[in-house]
């Protein structure tokens, strides 16, 4: 495994920049006869691949791209109803009307998904649920999202607001069921990050998306989820087409104890959806194995301080860095420590201030977050002025850079 470890300063550290550049390209000339990782070829238009643990990348097609997710906007639509249900605002014995409404726009009349709920009738947030996780029903959607919020349109402004909340920087909601929508839009990342924040926060709830079968007014139906039926450790999320979106997928799978989250979008058919999604998640678990970057509370870099009584302070993660690679090859990792600065003094110990991270073959296989080792304080006016002075004369010359570059 061949390793590079360079480091960017952004912002006001122009010629640490300007060092990162030049150590991935001399990375770039040794690595060049290693040999290549195995690849996956996906005719998805959109695809990720994501280890739970690590939050590492195994694959990735378009991962940040916007894209139609059709159904699949039900996981952020269940992600609220779980998020009220934690908070004590909300129970599974609590019971919502169907209004005519969620009736004729997601019930028997609407010719989607539904859970064939009665108009006018009560039905409890525990079925509820498992009519929109278990049976995609549009019309569970839709009397959850009235329920909770009076209508659909406030329900998605929580939606807008919890995606925020959890990191979804890609992903805007315009309604509960998924139905088209010009504004509606998400990525494959954001939805594997939606999926691992349902798993580690409601293990109880989310355990509802691997339940195989659900009966309501006398109608059963199975889960639309191919991949439980597939004996691979799959136990979740959901399905979802439109002609605008084509076949989409979102699963996970356990095996051994490590997880893995895929999301596909943008296939032809189910049936290739279906394929497509098992061959990846094989795949996955297949062709990686652990690697050990760095130890627990070892320090991997430091960055500049400005008018400090120190000059530098360490850099580390809160543990191990971890990283998947595939099995049996010289792989190639470029390993970047990215920040902001110098850091002004006085700094505190446990800040986060940057990232390390570390790309395999252009895709972006881990980020971790970045903290100060230890606490630094300000320095003497001497070394205040001899900083400021340096600082001067530094950012001449990066301006002169820069206009050169």
């Amino acid at each position: 495994m061949s390793v590079s470890l360079s480091v960017s300063g952004r912002g006001r550290c122009i010629c640490r920049r300007l060092f990162a550049g030049l150590a991935a390209f001399a990375w770039l000339a040794v690595a060049a006869g290693a040999a290549t990782a195995q690849t996956f070829q996906t005719a998805a238009d959109f695809a990720i691949l994501m280890d739970a643990r690590t939050r590492g990348i195994l694959f990735a097609k378009a991962p940040d791209a916007p894209m139609v997710p059709a159904s699949l906007v039900k996981i952020m639509t269940a992600a609220v109803v779980f998020e009220e249900i934690k908070a004590g605002r909300l129970s599974l014995e609590d019971t919502f009307i169907v209004s005519e409404n969620a009736w004729r726009r997601g019930g028997a009349p609407s010719g989607g998904s539904t859970m064939f709920a009665i108009v006018n009738s009560r039905v409890s947030v525990a079925d509820l649920l498992r009519g929109l996780i278990v049976q995609s029903g549009n019309d569970a959607a839709i009397a959850l999202a009235e329920g909770i919020a009076g209508t659909e349109e406030n329900f998605a402004r929580l939606m807008n607001e919890r995606a925020r909340a959890i990191g979804l920087r890609n992903s805007t909601f315009r309604n509960a069921t998924g139905y088209a929508d010009p504004e509606q839009r998400t990525t494959a990342r954001d939805l594997a990050q939606l999926s691992l924040y349902l798993v580690e926060n409601f293990p109880d709830l989310y355990a509802i998306f691997g339940e195989r079968e659900f009966t309501w007014n006398k109608i059963r139906q199975q889960n639309r989820n191919p991949l439980l039926a597939m004996d691979i450790g799959a136990d979740g999320l959901k399905t979802g087409n439109l002609a605008e979106s084509g076949y989409g997928l979102v699963g996970s799978a356990v095996r051994d104890g490590q997880r893995l989250v895929v999301v596909l979008n943008g296939l032809p058919n189910a049936r290739e959806r279906a394929n497509e999604g098992r061959k990846l998640i094989d795949w996955g678990f297949n062709n990686f194995e652990t690697r050990e970057l760095f130890r627990s509370g070892e320090v991997i870099d430091e960055a500049q301080v400005y008018g400090g009584a120190k000059g530098r302070v360490p850099l580390l993660a809160r543990e191990a860095v971890r990283v998947l690679v595939p099995r049996g090859t010289s792989d190639r990792l470029d390993v970047k420590v990215v920040y902001r600065g110098p850091l002004r003094a006085p700094v505190a110990a446990g800040m986060e201030v940057g990232h390390l991270r570390v790309t395999r073959d252009d895709v972006d296989a881990l980020v971790v977050p970045l903290y100060t080792g230890e606490a630094v304080e300000s320095g003497s006016l001497s070394q205040r002025a001899f900083d400021a002075l340096f600082e001067l004369s530094t950012g001449a010359i990066r301006d002169a850079l820069s206009k050169l570059l």
